[in-house]
């Protein structure tokens, strides 16, 4: 009797159910993004009220990362994904009928909140899905890729929520979000469940783990190589802030803003595989160091820069900086994550990556308001260095954590 050897792991065999509802997902993120304040303008918001409004899909992903652990622990990750997608296309709906009811401001901020918190459960179900489905040998280029996907459709986003603007107003773009969340439910519930674990030889289960236990016993990651996370998300956060207003202080239009900015993003899409294949094959620290490195450099050249060309120099630094840590947080959180509590001990990873994210801008705010922009640009590149220095160290210390 002969058997018959598996075959071997391949990305693009799984691609569709594992990145397309990642990619839809982003789509409709992406589509609803830009005209969130300008909704809330329209409610009678004032500007101060709007970029609050704004900031709730950060603060509800943020906040909601722990209770998406449990959630995924209790439904699994298919259904966890599934649900995310259709919570965001239902706040998303509500978001585009919250002109025709009184109070609309109040449903809208309720609905960007609810889908900032379907972002927490949907991105750390996709995250532990793909840490459980892949090899070690691929982690990094699947989930740089998932990171990739990500930036992509955040990027296509607008393009196709301003199409339809033309036709429907500025509720087209939330509509647009609504279609794109709906065909990732549908398309998520083909994603194949995962292989059940063998039971321990023993017989005995292993005792479930919880958030308060994976805490203690994995601080010494979290206080590590948590706090390198913790400054790339900051540095990567800031950056978006920082581009437009340094080409406003140049004097620069919207339209010459909006060209190094998107320029910028191209090249950050464009390096995402490349950079997971040299993190599988060389290890984490060959993107870590660099790629901080790079980000920290640019952003200290931003405030040294006098026109357009040296701003777009720049930008592209940050963009090719950003592109190859695509997925590196991820990646990380991944290595050092246990098989028992994973669940519980990603949602502590990207609670930690969401603080950093909003760090960073405060950082950059607070600076700037006591010294100068060009001080504040400069203490958020100073943060890139910092990751750097604790990748450096933290990495390989704990590298014998996870065989990678």
């Amino acid at each position: 009797m002969t058997t018959t050897a598996p075959a071997p792991f391949s990305l693009r065999r799984i691609a569709v159910p594992a990145f397309g509802p990642a990619l839809l997902f982003s789509i409709g993120e992406g589509a609803v993004l830009p005209v969130v304040a300008l909704s809330a303008r329209d409610l009678g918001a004032s500007v101060a009220v709007a970029a609050l409004v704004v900031t709730l899909i950060g603060l509800g992903s943020w906040f909601f990362n722990l209770p998406a652990s449990l959630i995924t622990l209790k439904f699994g990750e298919r259904w966890a994904i599934v649900g995310a997608a259709l919570a965001s296309a239902l706040a998303l709906a509500a978001a585009a009928v919250s002109p025709l009811v009184p109070g609309g401001l109040w449903l809208l901020a309720a609905a960007i909140g609810v889908v900032g918190m379907a972002a927490s459960v949907f991105n750390l179900a996709r995250q532990k899905y793909l840490t459980e489905a892949v090899p070690v040998a691929f982690r990094a280029r699947a989930l740089s890729t998932l990171g990739g996907v990500n930036r992509i459709g955040i990027f296509v986003g607008p393009f196709l929520g301003a199409a339809v603007m033309q036709f429907a107003g500025i509720t087209g773009a939330y509509w647009t979000g609504v279609v794109a969340m709906l065909a990732a439910a549908a398309l998520a519930v083909t994603i194949p469940e995962l292989v059940a674990k063998p039971a321990p030889a023993d017989g005995v289960p292993a005792q479930q783990a919880t958030l308060r236990s994976v805490a203690g016993s994995h601080a010494g990651v979290f206080l590590t190589v948590g706090m390198g996370v913790l400054l790339l998300s900051a540095i990567r956060s800031s950056r978006q802030a920082v581009i437009p207003l340094w080409a406003e202080h140049l004097g620069m239009d919207a339209t010459q803003a909006s060209l190094i900015y998107g320029i910028s993003g191209a090249i950050d899409m464009l390096v995402f595989y490349p950079a997971g294949k040299l993190m599988d094959r060389k290890g984490r620290l060959w993107v870590a160091v660099p790629s901080t490195l790079i980000m920290g450099t640019a952003m200290l050249l931003i405030p040294l820069s006098t026109g357009f060309l040296g701003m777009m120099l720049a930008a592209l630094l940050i963009g090719f900086g950003n592109g190859i840590s695509s997925g590196l947080n991820m990646t990380l959180g991944a290595d050092f994550s246990p098989e028992n509590g994973r669940g519980q001990f990603l949602g502590i990873w990207r609670f930690m990556v969401d603080a950093g994210a909003t760090a960073g801008p405060v950082l950059l705010s607070g600076v700037t308001a006591v010294a100068s922009l060009a001080a504040g640009v400069a203490a958020t590149g100073l943060l890139g260095f910092a990751a750097a220095v604790v990748f450096a160290i933290t990495v390989p210390r704990l590298k014998h954590r996870r065989n990678y």
